[in-house]
């Protein structure tokens, strides 16, 4: 792999790491609505990622004999990137990387909110795309995406249960009018 492979993989982790430092519940936030969910998700990104990296050295699966696929694959990472942190500053001081309710929590439904309840998880997504897009094999793609989904529908339905705890009707009404992460499907 070429230096740029490196620097945009870097670049990716950092931001994760980032977020995961500097945006966590504050001891004035409600606790333990989490369930270890932030655990599980790290746990699941990190062996699908040694596992579709490990699979697309082991078996001939290209997406495309385009020479340039890897380079789009890092691309839709950076999308993925930008698209998340600009969703992220969107929601403000009630982004949290754990599951909590933050004092004077509102529901917001505008923006991206308008039409997806989860659309960092939606921007992360495409990031793990452009990852399995990267590596151009697609049993790694496929495992990437199957292992990631998995362990956001989870997280989803630990965070929509502490929503509708806290916000009752209003979000129950949000939740019918919009989709969870994938736009149209889910």
């Amino acid at each position: 792999m070429q230096p740029v492979f490196f620097i945009v993989y870097f670049i990716w982790l950092l931001s994760e790491i980032l977020l995961n430092r500097l945006l966590r519940a504050k001891a004035t936030d409600q606790q333990e609505a989490d369930k270890n969910s932030l655990r599980l998700i790290w746990l699941t990104v990190v062996m699908a990622i040694f596992a579709a990296t490990y699979i697309s050295t082991k078996i001939y699966l290209p997406i495309s004999a385009y020479a340039y696929i890897t380079e789009i694959g890092l691309a839709v990472i950076i999308a993925g990137i930008i698209l998340r942190l600009f969703i992220v500053r969107t929601l403000g001081k009630f982004f949290t990387v754990d599951v909590t309710i933050r004092k004077g929590h509102q529901l917001l439904k505008t923006g991206f909110y308008k039409k997806l309840r989860h659309p960092s998880y939606f921007a992360s997504l495409i990031s793990f795309i452009g990852y399995g897009i990267s590596l151009n094999n697609w049993l790694s793609l496929i495992l990437i995406l199957i292992a990631v989904l998995t362990v956001f529908i989870y997280r989803i339905s630990v965070e929509e249960k502490t929503l509708i705890a806290h916000f009752g009707n209003e979000y129950l009404d949000y939740k019918k009018k919009t989709y969870a992460i994938i736009p149209f499907i889910y």
